[in-house]
């Protein structure tokens, strides 16, 4: 997101380790569990493709007391059309009173692919992966791993932070951190940190429910305080023998605010 004079986002998150649980693995193990829940979360993200869902996000831009002074929302449903390809269908974007920021392509990018990550075998090459211990998650006891890219391509959007890994089903249950990538030279993009929860849906794998942040953004000539919540809502599995391709819905226009200036 760019402040108004350029961009946004970035969150302050709970307590990051609480109780650990027990047994910790041997440094032989280690690469072992990267492996299993890489590739049981490459089967996850090929489930999701099968699901619809709405996506509701909110922003919000707070002044010196905490009191909202603007807002951006946009409520969408990722649907199939009739031929199988998935589509985001607009359901409800008033008109947004941000003052101090604008939202980016990049932010745009972040809201549909890194703040939901997924760390599958396809992309684990392209980051480093630290183990760092165990520690409960709501109760869920978990590995903790510190992830951040190896190297950044123009135009492509990575996560950088923290995963917690169910230690029985192999997946990720919770992320903190934040959207990074290449900046342009003189670029005031600024984004937040956020945490983003995961459900079991299906009984099998378990789905982005819930994100959050709540941050204040250091641009080079202001700084802005900002409040956002996404939420990830009525999964249902669509089934289709067709070849399921992401695309922009026909006909839908996109909020002005979420363009770049």
């Amino acid at each position: 997101m760019k402040n108004v004079l350029v961009v946004l986002l970035a969150l302050g998150v709970g307590s990051l380790f609480g109780a650990a649980p027990s047994k910790e693995p041997s440094e032989a193990e280690i690469p072992g569990i990267i492996a299993k829940f890489a590739a049981k979360e490459a089967q996850f993200a090929q489930a999701r493709e099968n699901y619809t869902y709405r996506q509701t996000a909110k922003l919000h831009e707070l002044d010196e007391t905490g009191t909202v002074r603007g807002r951006w929302e946009i409520i969408s449903d990722i649907v199939f059309a009739a031929d199988g390809k998935r589509s985001e269908r607009v359901v409800r974007a008033p008109v947004q009173s941000l003052k101090n920021i604008l939202l980016t392509p990049e932010d745009e990018q972040d809201l549909r692919s890194v703040q939901p990550f997924v760390l599958t075998s396809k992309d684990i090459d392209k980051y480093y992966v630290r183990y760092l211990g165990r520690q409960n998650a709501d109760e869920i006891p978990c590995y903790v791993f510190a992830v951040k890219p190896k190297g950044m391509d123009p135009g492509q959007r990575y996560f950088s932070g923290m995963v917690w890994v169910d230690d029985r089903d192999m997946q990720i249950v919770k992320s903190y951190g934040r959207g990074v990538g290449h900046q342009k030279k003189n670029s005031d993009n600024q984004f937040p940190k956020f945490e983003t929860y995961r459900e079991q849906i299906d009984g099998k794998y378990w789905f982005p429910t819930y994100t959050r942040a709540d941050d204040t953004l250091f641009f080079q000539t202001s700084s802005q305080r900002i409040r956002m919540t996404v939420k990830y809502e009525d999964y249902k599995q669509f089934k289709s023998d067709t070849k399921i391709i992401y695309g922009e819905p026909a006909g839908t226009e996109k909020p002005k605010d979420t363009k770049k200036p």
